[in-house]
């Protein structure tokens, strides 16, 4: 339990995104068709407008196609490298 805290203080440090935020939206795409491009653009701009930071069109494209090619990692050990630089 410690690791996955360490995880979000991370992402709130990084981002000003409390937990409680990211639970919410996790739960308001639950259920979502993630091979929808619609779906996931909207995800996308969901998120941008939560952290507060502009996501450029080309961006946006590269996680579409990341996303629709299962190039994202889903294990919080993978995310907590990412939000480490390592």
């Amino acid at each position: 339990m410690e690791r996955e805290q360490q995880f979000f203080d991370k992402i709130e440090k990084k981002t000003s995104v409390k937990k409680d935020d990211i639970f919410k939206l996790a739960q308001s795409v639950s259920g979502s068709n993630l091979r929808d491009e619609r779906t996931i653009r909207m995800l996308i701009s969901q998120v941008s407008s939560m952290a507060g930071v502009a996501v450029t069109k080309q961006k946006e494209d590269q996680i579409v196609q990341a996303v629709l090619n299962n190039n994202i990692p889903l294990d919080l050990a993978t995310l907590s490298k990412m939000f480490d630089g390592k």
